[in-house]
């Protein structure tokens, strides 16, 4: 076998890098999404024997599944992930495919031929989606594989035509990886077994037919070489059959099911069933032989069924078969090296492409570009062959060159050209429109690329014309709801998906009803149950719409989900419990569940159930930002100093993953005030004021640690930036009042933020009893009286109003008996203020729980000049209540309140 230069590897990069250095800057699309970004499977936290239980998906092989052509595409794909040392490793790939090729070709091909053949295979259009889509790298690397074992199964035969045992076995192992890589990989054993017959054994059809005459007639035994032959073929067919019967066994037993979406011809009866599928084999044969117009999805409506004899199309049919017979005629009859390399390309082109033929069993597509990607270097082959046949005619030879030249030109600009479509979802799906319009999938693809631009209007149209090409399209229908939705237009959202409602399949007893919709189908119950219930008063109607998802499909996982969270709002506790550990029972390895459960153990009042929970949705998700805001918060409220060290580490967690979020550095602000870290207190409050302006509990407490810190003075511009956000804050106000009045000495300020109090709430009893505290320090002892008798009145229970009632009137009863005017009063304090706290965060319902326990303190004591001409006894008293007060103040708690 000769060998491949180091000159004709530059010239096949030189040919791959120039075809193919643009499309580097695509992102990620159209199956990228759901193979790569959304594939738990990639994930470093997902153990690695899953990837030898789930599809290439990430989803189990086990779970039923339907493949659905309505997806919604994540908006992932337009994050702009620059990554162009990974997409270029995938290109790599590509380049060793070509090189591999090109030692293939020098098996069948002279070295000019082979190498114009290698040149082909490297700038054919059709490859476009395998190489730039970055899903394609199955392909990729199946045929690297699929081409390794092929090479090494050519050296099995020994240079005395004896059996070598250690390329068989090679070749038992590449044709596994092969396979592992992607189902077709495991052809390659039929292109081994036509290579074995046809080319290093030298049969032809008619020598093969005399043969097995001769021995049925008993005129003569098995030729040696034809013993050989068997003894080879029947080790690589048991170790394909064993491969199968482990595939069987991995999807256990079931083919997976597709709608008449995916396939139209699969559910369509006889004969347009198999006049269709005959159809689209010249339909592939014409995108190898002129791939001008190529699109990313050919399902749908995009290849009208052929549903008669008469149809015209058949003719193309006829024609292919015609020649694909001419050429197999040919190849298998005679003996010279032309047939042999025609019958290895028609090897290569028929049999990696049988399990996407349709012709054996339906596939979840019509027509997909990428699995022409093996069958496309026998295309290759042949091409090469006929520029070998006509290159040397003399009279030819500088036309074919010039043809081959003009050919190898067009398709790398093509190439170079059709990979700008695969920069984004929307370049891919328009360019997809221009080649047919009458693909409702590629409608609704373009509309959710504009759906994730937030672009909903522009969406909307293109969802309405899917729904006019395709009429009958549940997930059409669904995404006119959704963007209705959007754009808060809800009655033309409802009516959306009660039309995508009246379009699935009726249940039909004793037929399973999965295996006829498509589970994002189902999601109309969902979506619809989801509008609805913004209606306090359809709560009930969209709790029937879940439960009727639910008897449809009963692993129906999002439907016990979305049915939990309206049972919660409903404040049915304990059935959302048992719907979340039903949906924990189909997928104990959703953090999601984990974490909406430990919402329903909070509002059922168990915060340990809760909190374990919590820490089963980090196990499986260590980032799961709710989870770890709210165990935090959690663990915070517990009281708990124990726990203060892990709620801390996970709000700094929770910080690092929503560093934009001012909740997270509040709640670690209020961390630091419980375990007197004043500091770090006030950094975190300002974070949280900086990224929240007004942000209501943060300025209070950040005022509250100013005030508890004897920092009074820096409090002030704080509540003045509070109160103007929020001038009804109360608690501010009177937080505002007593730092005036007790540190300030500005009674006539402290009045004004008591009086507002009493303008908004004439029965704050906090606020008129410090209204009094002001009217005692002004000396005016009846107004004072009055004050206290009127905060009495509202608060009888309350002992520290009679209290202070008590030492007003003792004072005027004292003032009276000395014959002193009653404008001289001994000093008072006003009352503090509570605090808050935020209000918790749910993915169900918003979760709040306040409470508030408010304290008041009058501190009696008077100035030196106040005490000078009075008894012993008296200032012993004096002395004494302020003591008390001061007790009093010392033992008021920080209590939780919300805003």
């Amino acid at each position: 076998m000769a060998v491949v230069s180091w000159k004709e590897i530059l010239l096949l990069t030189g040919l791959v890098v120039g075809c193919y250095w643009n499309s580097l800057s695509c992102g990620f699309v159209f199956d990228d999404v759901s193979a790569i970004l959304d594939n738990k499977d990639l994930r470093p936290s997902t153990p690695l024997r899953d990837l030898f239980l789930n599809d290439f998906w990430g989803t189990p092989m086990a779970e039923e599944s339907v493949k659905s052509l309505s997806k919604h595409f994540s908006a992932l794909n337009l994050h702009k992930s620059y990554r162009p040392l990974t997409v270029f490793t995938f290109r790599l790939n590509y380049l060793f495919i070509c090189v591999l090729f090109l030692r293939v070709c020098r098996l069948f091909l002279d070295k000019t031929s082979s190498l114009v053949a290698a040149l082909l295979f490297a700038v054919h259009p059709i490859h476009t989606e395998a190489v730039t889509g970055v899903v394609g790298r199955a392909e990729l690397l199946s045929s690297i594989f699929l081409l390794a074992a092929f090479l090494a199964y050519t050296k099995s035969t020994g240079a005395d035509h004896s059996i070598v045992w250690s390329p068989i076995a090679l070749t038992v192992v590449l044709v596994a990886a092969a396979t592992l890589c992607k189902e077709q990989g495991i052809t390659v054993v039929g292109i081994c077994c036509v290579y074995e017959v046809f080319v290093a054994q030298g049969f032809t059809f008619p020598m093969l037919l005399d043969t097995l005459r001769q021995v049925l007639q008993g005129k003569d035994g098995f030729p040696y070489a034809v013993l050989q032959t068997l003894l080879k073929l029947i080790v690589l067919v048991i170790s394909t059959l064993l491969l199968v019967i482990i595939r069987v066994q991995v999807i256990q037993s079931q083919l997976p099911v597709f709608t008449r979406f995916d396939n139209p011809a699969a559910v369509s009866p006889t004969p347009t069933r198999q006049l269709t599928f005959n159809y689209l084999l010249p339909v592939n044969a014409w995108l190898l032989l002129n791939p001008s117009e190529l699109c990313c999805d050919w399902t749908m409506g995009t290849i009208p069924l052929v549903e008669s004899l008469l149809d015209l199309r058949n003719l193309a049919t006829l024609t292919f078969y015609s020649f694909l017979g001419f050429l197999a005629y040919h190849s298998l009859r005679y003996k010279h090296s032309s047939a042999k390399t025609v019958v290895m390309a028609l090897s290569f082109i028929v049999l990696p492409f049988i399990p996407a033929s349709n012709l054996f069993f339906p596939v979840g597509f019509v027509v997909a570009e990428r699995v022409l990607y093996v069958p496309s270097m026998g295309f290759c082959v042949l091409v090469a062959h006929g520029f070998k046949f006509v290159s040397h005619k003399g009279h030819m030879k500088k036309m074919s060159w010039l043809m081959i030249g003009i050919l190898l030109t067009t398709h790398a600009v093509k190439t170079f050209n059709r990979n700008w479509d695969w920069e984004s979802e929307y370049t891919l799906f328009t360019s997809a429109l221009k080649v047919n319009k009458n693909n409702a999938k590629l409608w609704n693809n373009v509309g959710h690329a504009l759906e994730n631009q937030n672009n909903y209007a522009r969406a909307l149209r293109y969802f309405l014309q899917a729904t006019r090409v395709q009429p009958d399209d549940i997930g059409a229908h669904m995404n006119v709801g959704r963007t209705y939705k959007n754009l808060n237009k809800s009655k033309e959202a409802e009516d959306a998906y009660l039309v995508a409602k009246s379009l699935m399949p009726q249940i039909i007893p004793g037929k399973k009803y999965a295996t006829r919709v498509a589970p994002n189908h189902l999601n109309v119950y969902i979506n619809l149950a989801n509008l609805i219930r913004a209606n306090e008063s359809r709560l009930e109607e969209a709790d029937q719409l879940y439960r009727q998802a639910i008897s449809m499909r009963p692993d129906f996982k999002q439907a016990y989900i979305s049915r939990g969270e309206l049972l919660l709002k409903m404040n049915k506790l304990t059935e959302a419990r048992d719907a979340y550990l039903r949906a924990l029972e189909l997928d104990r390895t959703n953090a999601d569940l984990w974490y909406n459960l430990a919402i329903v153990n909070i509002e059922m009042k168990d915060p340990s159930e809760a909190l374990k929970n919590f820490n089963h949705a980090l196990e499986l998700n260590p980032r799961h930002k709710l989870a770890l805001f709210n165990s935090a918060l959690l663990m915070q409220e517990s009281g708990e100093p124990k726990f203060w060290p892990e709620a801390n580490r996970r709000f700094l967690t929770y910080v690092e993953e929503e560093p934009e979020d001012a909740n997270g550095y509040f709640n670690l602000g209020m961390l630091a005030m419980d375990a007197n870290e004043n500091a770090a207190a006030e950094r975190w409050m300002r974070k949280a004021i900086s990224l929240q302006a007004g942000f209501r509990s943060a300025l209070f407490n950040l005022a509250l640690l100013f005030s508890q810190s004897k920092r009074e003075v820096d409090a002030l511009p704080v509540l003045d930036e509070l109160l103007r956000h929020h001038p009804e804050h109360i608690k501010g106000l009177i937080l505002k009042g007593d730092i005036l009045m007790n540190h300030k000495k500005d009674t006539r300020g402290a009045k004004t933020c008591f009086e507002r109090i009493l303008r908004m709430d004439p029965t704050n009893v906090q606020g008129k009893h410090n209204l009094c505290v002001v009217y005692f320090e002004e000396r005016d002892l009846p107004r004072a009286e009055q004050c206290l008798e009127e905060t009495l009145a509202l608060a009888p229970n309350e002992e520290y109003v009679r209290r202070h009632l008590s030492i007003v009137r003792s004072k005027m009863a004292a003032m009276s008996a000395a014959g002193q005017p009653l404008t001289s009063a001994e000093g008072a304090t006003a009352a503090g203020a509570g605090d808050e706290k935020n209000a918790r965060k749910s993915s169900a319902e918003s979760l709040e729980g306040v409470a508030v326990d408010q304290s008041e303190s009058l501190d009696s004591s008077q100035s030196d000049k106040q005490t000078k001409g009075k008894s012993t006894k008296e200032i012993k008293d004096i002395e004494k209540k302020r003591a008390a007060a001061l007790k009093r103040l010392e033992e008021i708690e920080r209590i939780l309140s919300g805003d």
